[in-house]
């Protein structure tokens, strides 16, 4: 779109935010309070996240024009090492980051000014606001904006902790946490707030097993410590140089990277030497549990970075040992290579443990064949195993073979077993991720055992049932998240609280060696904008928000005037401010990414159960899904995706908004497409092209077809108050920016001519638009000669004496018929002279008639119709015509919904409609156009079509 666009978008933005249409002060009108959740402050934003928060601003702007007094404010999540890693980038003259920062409009003379932390959160924080949110037209609070490294802010987090330790939800002992090696502690999850790659990592644990060696142990790490009593070999990688650690007074055998991992979870490691893994192979080692000796076999699979690059082997129970051993006893040449005795290597046989519902006693040897492996690197072997893992936790039992464990379910051994060889010294626990997970510093991210951390212990039983309760109550879209958020809830347990390092955050309350993590310190934050006006305006200073300040207006505890004194905080402020928490309190929508559903959704609703009183527990969730690149989820931090400026420029704010609230439902996601967004612009223009036209009708008759417009949109404006009770912003879309063209469309093609009429179509069409596409509607709104802003004009709302059924089905009627002489047109490619159209006859029509009290009543059936048409003599005189008719008309009706039915009940004086449309038609296909009701004896008839005419499907002849 052309800059036109431009130029109309910062108009309107500065009217709005000149006249404080967008501010949101206590009143009398009711209160909707809605957020998007904060964006981290890791980079730019890009398009796709302009999606969700496109939603918050058209719903609010909906609720506004519906008599809402709507408060829509807006924060930054700068907490963690995002702003930290960038700044490092930045000023070690990163290219790339130099780069990816002039690419997305950086000026090259700031770049120099964002080497530290708190200049890249305050260069980062107008950005959003002025090149994203604004730039869009949001109609948020901007007075309320609050980030999460604000002196402010961090008062009130800190408060909300001490809210948690007074509950008992704050509990501390050791831990295993991911933690950045140069950083320290991060949080994995889909967000990626702290990292650049490894969001859907998960922690492993790993039983690590000591196969005695000499006087060293060969530790191998195992998934499934149970199957210990099937080990008949053990794999070690021969291109591998691995290395030998003390451990207290053992020495371990284990790769390099297995080492560089341990040390962060082990104390006293040191590396004392290495071995090749070659020198391992044909040697024997002891197997913990079994103690007897296994040979050491090789295997190129044991990858050094897994678990500790040494395997061992249980060919009845997983399918990759049993591939690598069959093929190596096999391999004649290879055995010779690392002088292997072959009829050792060869007498290896599986030895059966579990016994599996649906398998034989080797699930592993039964599936490689079942599935026609032959090779090791087949990628089925991996689903096997994921198969028969599955099936054997739980369905598998221990077998004889597993000692005082057998007869045990394989969950149960599961533990025991591992728990015996602790107990025993024969194995120790360790931890890894499940894939490669690198910090936004981009240093490796390892698995680290904290002593003393703190936690929130999400799995009080209390709490989550009090939480699962209150969902029960919430507008949770979608449906699917309604049902699984109480899943959720029982499997969201303790979650570490703090971390220490090098992070911007809150202190811990309780020792301020802590910072309280990113999940945490944004949850109960909602609330936190009902007052952060006043600490923005500096009317209340960070020192003055103390706990008796938070307990007063969150909690409703104290007295003002106690208060007031030990705060220095005015009387009549505190009152005001304890009123406007009560007045938009609760958040009515909190919307967010599908990555929160498991993370911050249930974070959030258990702190406000926890903390809050029930009046202010959260009202709505809405859960939208991605806009996606090519190649998957675009990120704000590596790029991928179009600057949102640049966007904006190209195409035009509301044609992106538009693209966003109607390419797709909001529960799934949609692949970014340039062409599909300048679509959308061009429909825009294409609406604008149409009112302009629509404004030179300047007629004064009334006719069917101006009942019929005005009628249509006022069923319109009902169909979209349906849609928004679920947000349901694509049908809003369809219906004001598809359907209602068409309509307006329709209407001029049948010579429309009313200046009555359309003067209150485009009032309605035009308020329609303004929650969508607001600066071309109001732009539109001003042509019309209207005051004021439609921003805050009336939502258009469903006259109900303005509906004129009859008109609609009339019309409808119409169009279909003219479908239909078109189709005939182009199925038989005549070029049409006359077409003559044969309403259907009254016995037909009284047929329908019985049918649709039959069908009113419940009580349709062929046999019923056929018995109620037959027992009237004049339709009985018809005989087997009224009768295979009525059949028809059964069989039609009980097809129909019961819309159609009621549609098809409204009488509609075919012969007349189609005779007073018969111009119309004549001049839509290019021929005269007659009309005659088949009861018409003296009607032309050339091919006798006239019999097959019906209740609203004339008969059509044309020559």
């Amino acid at each position: 779109m052309s800059t036109w666009t431009t130029e109309i978008e910062a108009k309107w933005q500065a009217k709005w935010y000149a006249a404080k249409i967008n501010e949101a002060e206590r009143d009398n009108r009711p209160k909707f309070m809605i957020i998007f959740a904060y964006p981290g402050l890791t980079g730019y934003l890009h398009v796709g996240h302009m999606r969700g928060y496109t939603y918050v601003d058209a719903i609010g702007r909906y609720k506004r024009m519906c008599g809402f007094n709507v408060m829509f404010p807006l924060g930054t999540h700068a907490t963690g090492n995002g702003a930290i890693s960038l700044a490092k980038r930045i000023k070690a003259h990163d290219p790339k980051t130099i780069e990816y920062l002039i690419a997305n409009g950086c000026p090259e003379d700031m770049i120099p000014n964002l080497t530290e932390p708190m200049d890249v959160v305050n260069f980062f924080n107008q950005v959003y606001q002025d090149q994203y949110w604004r730039r869009f037209g949001f109609l948020a609070d901007w007075r309320r904006f609050t980030s999460t490294t604000n002196p402010d802010y961090q008062m009130f987090i800190q408060w909300q902790f001490r809210k948690l330790n007074d509950a008992g939800l704050l509990i501390q002992k050791p831990y295993f946490a991911p933690a950045c090696v140069e950083c320290g502690p991060v949080a994995i999850d889909a967000s990626e707030t702290d990292l650049s790659k490894g969001g859907s990592a998960e922690t492993t644990e790993y039983t690590l097993l000591k196969f005695k060696y000499g006087d060293m142990f060969l530790v191998a790490a195992t998934l499934r410590p149970e199957t210990v009593y099937g080990q008949t070999n053990f794999w070690v990688n021969p291109d591998v140089e691995y290395v030998k650690v003390r451990r207290g007074d053992e020495t371990w055998v284990i790769s390099r990277p297995s080492y560089e991992k341990m040390i962060y979870q082990k104390d006293g490691l040191e590396l004392i030497g290495t071995v090749k893994g070659s020198e391992l192979v044909g040697k024997e080692a002891v197997a913990p549990v079994i103690h007897r000796p296994i040979p050491v076999l090789p295997a190129t699979f044991a990858k050094p970075e897994v678990g500790t690059g040494l395997v061992t082997s249980v060919p009845s129970d997983a399918p990759d040992d049993w591939m690598a051993l069959l093929l190596l006893q096999r391999d004649e040449q290879a055995m010779a290579r690392y002088g292997l005795d072959p009829e050792k290597v060869r007498a290896i046989k599986p030895i059966p443990i579990i016994n599996t519902k649906g398998y034989g006693p080797m699930p592993a040897v039964e599936m490689i064949e079942r599935m026609g492996i032959t090779e090791g690197d087949d990628p089925r072997l991996n689903e096997a195993k994921k198969q028969i893992y599955k099936d054997g936790f739980h369905t598998g039992r221990m077998n004889e073979t597993c000692a005082e464990f057998a007869g045990l379910r394989v969950d149960e051994a599961k533990e025991l077993i591992k728990k015996m060889m602790i107990e025993n010294g024969e194995a120790e626990v360790f931890y890894d991720l499940s894939e490669e997970v690198v910090c936004r510093c981009g240093k490796p991210v390892v698995i680290k055992k904290v002593p003393d951390q703190w936690f929130i212990d999400y799995g009080n039983v209390a709490l989550t049932e009090a939480t699962k309760a209150h969902c029960k109550t919430m507008h949770i879209i979608p449906p699917e998240f309604y049902t699984n958020v109480q899943g959720i809830l029982d499997w969201f347990r303790e979650r570490a609280c703090v971390r220490q390092g090098n992070w911007l955050g809150t202190p811990f309350p309780f020792d301020p060696k802590w910072i309280i993590e990113a999940i945490s310190d944004s949850t109960l934050y909602p609330i936190y904008y009902t007052i952060s006006n006043y600490c923005n305006s500096g009317q209340i200073r960070p020192e003055q928000l103390t706990e008796e300040f938070f307990d007063l207006v969150f909690l409703g505890k104290g007295a003002v005037p106690d208060v007031a004194a030990a705060t220095g905080i005015d009387e009549s402020l505190l009152s005001r401010i304890r009123d406007d928490v009560r007045y938009f309190y609760p958040l009515d929508i909190n919307l967010g990414g599908k990555e929160h559903m498991t993370v911050h959704f249930p974070a959030f609703l258990k702190n406000h159960v926890a903390i809050l009183p029930p009046e202010f527990w959260p009202r709505g969730i809405f859960v939208n899904w991605y806009i996606t690149g090519k190649l998957g989820k675009i990120s704000k931090s590596k790029g991928g995706a179009e600057p949102i400026p640049d966007a904006a420029e190209r195409f035009g704010v509301d044609a992106l908004r538009l693209y966003y609230a109607h390419i797709a439902a909001p529960f799934a996601d949609v692949e970014w497409d340039e062409g599909v967004v300048e679509n959308y612009a061009s429909r825009i223009e294409r609406i604008m092209r149409t009112i302009e036209e629509m404004k030179g009708l300047t007629g004064t008759e009334s006719k069917t077809i101006d009942k019929w417009l005005i009628s249509r949109m006022n069923n319109r404006a009902g169909t979209i108050a349906e849609a928004m009770n679920d947000y349901d912003l694509r049908r809003m879309a369809n219906e004001t920016y598809f359907e209602t063209l068409a309509d307006v469309r329709w209407y001029m093609r049948r010579g429309g001519n009313n200046s009555g009429t359309v003067a209150k179509v485009l009032s309605m069409w035009i308020r329609m638009m303004a929650p969508i596409t607001p600066h071309i509607a109001e732009e539109l709104w001003e042509g019309l000669g209207e005051k004021g802003f439609v921003s805050i004009a009336p939502y258009p709302e469903p006259d109900n004496e303005l509906i004129d059924s009859y008109a609609e089905v009339a019309e409808t009627y119409l169009v279909n018929v003219m479908s239909d002489i078109n189709e005939i047109l182009r199925v038989t490619g005549i070029s049409p002279k006359r077409v003559i159209l044969y309403t259907a006859p009254e016995w037909k029509r009284d047929v329908l008639s019985i049918g649709l009290e039959l069908a009113s009543g419940g009580q349709l059936t062929i046999p019923a119709l056929t018995k109620a048409v037959m027992s009237r003599d004049d339709l009985k005189r018809r005989g087997k015509e009224a009768a295979e008719f009525a059949r028809k008309i059964a069989e039609d009706l009980m097809r129909r919904a019961d819309g159609e039915r009621k549609r098809l009940s409204i009488e509609v004086d075919e012969l007349s409609y189609l005779t007073e449309s018969a111009a119309f038609l004549s001049k839509e296909v290019g021929a005269t156009v007659e009309v005659y009701s088949a009861d018409d004896a003296s009607a032309p008839d050339p091919q006798k079509k006239a019999r097959a005419a019906q209740p609203r499907r004339p008969a059509i002849y044309v020559e």
